[in-house]
């Protein structure tokens, strides 16, 4: 079985608050951006265990601490589900707040799921992913979703922006989580996200806003230049996505495509 795990993007990223478990409350629409995605396949096998490769770009964990194999420890432990071979073929970069990993993770539960037949509902799905960390039980849904919570809980956010061009930049530098979050003061807006994201996308620079962005832009100037530079081209929005380092821009139109490859070999039509 060979599935696509595509990466996201956010659409606004609030800090609300810190909690008592060290985590803190965040408010975001994760968004799926399907044309960048990495292939995970997963096949069975006689032998018990999990037998893993990873080919594409290079991962900056040994292999068993990989999230896929740590889905598959996940999924054996709660089902019994035992012996496969998981290829990873990773072409979304890694620590770009871009949630690859975690993709990659979703698609083996899912894909065992499938393979041993066990008929897994959505709520159980959701509920196996999130114990892999705060935004893997997206990728279940795989569509617009308000997340809360660490980034578990959500809601369904219809979001049409179709006609427009997704342009995704991910600088040479990259930003911990452990780093981001150091940096980051816990605020409760005054408008909602969800009712800032309802205005037309002309209107969100300014608005819709990443809570990660001030700090990680002063300590690292390449990365808020970017983002500069996607507004010099003419980007509706830009913003950085997650806890960095990649930012994206949302341009008008798709006239525009091959000239922006300029600035990045990830360009999506929506």
């Amino acid at each position: 079985m060979i599935l696509r795990a595509n990466c996201k993007i956010n659409l606004g990223l609030d800090i609300l608050r810190r909690r008592a478990d060290g985590y803190h409350d965040l408010e975001t629409v994760m968004f799926p951006v399907r044309g960048l995605y990495d292939e995970v396949e997963v096949e069975r096998t006689d032998a018990p265990g999990a037998v893993f490769r990873s080919e594409g770009l290079a991962v900056d964990c040994p292999d068993e601490a990989n999230l896929c194999l740590k889905a598959f420890r996940l999924m054996r432990d709660r089902y019994g589900v035992d012996g496969v071979r998981i290829r990873l073929a990773k072409h979304v970069p890694f620590g770009a707040g871009l949630g690859g990993g975690s993709a990659d993770a979703t698609a083996v539960v899912v894909a065992l799921d499938r393979l041993f037949a066990l008929g897994l509902s959505e709520a159980e799905l959701i509920d196996r992913a999130a114990e892999l960390g705060s935004d893997t039980a997206f990728f279940v849904r795989n569509t617009p979703q308000l997340c809360t919570g660490r980034g578990e809980v959500m809601i369904p956010f219809p979001l049409d922006l179709s006609g427009l061009t997704l342009v995704v930049v991910k600088p040479d530098e990259g930003v911990s989580t452990r780093e981001a979050y150091a940096g980051v003061r816990p605020r409760v807006p005054d408008v909602p996200l969800a009712e800032r994201l309802r205005r037309p996308v002309t209107e969100w620079q300014g608005l819709v806003t990443n809570d990660f962005e001030e700090s990680v832009f002063a300590a690292h100037p390449a990365i808020r230049a970017v983002k500069e530079r996607l507004l010099a081209e003419g980007a509706l929005y830009a913003s950085m996505s997650g806890s960095g380092s990649a930012v994206f821009g949302l341009f008008a139109g798709h006239e525009k495509g091959e000239e922006l490859r300029a600035l990045s070999p990830f360009v999506f039509q929506l």
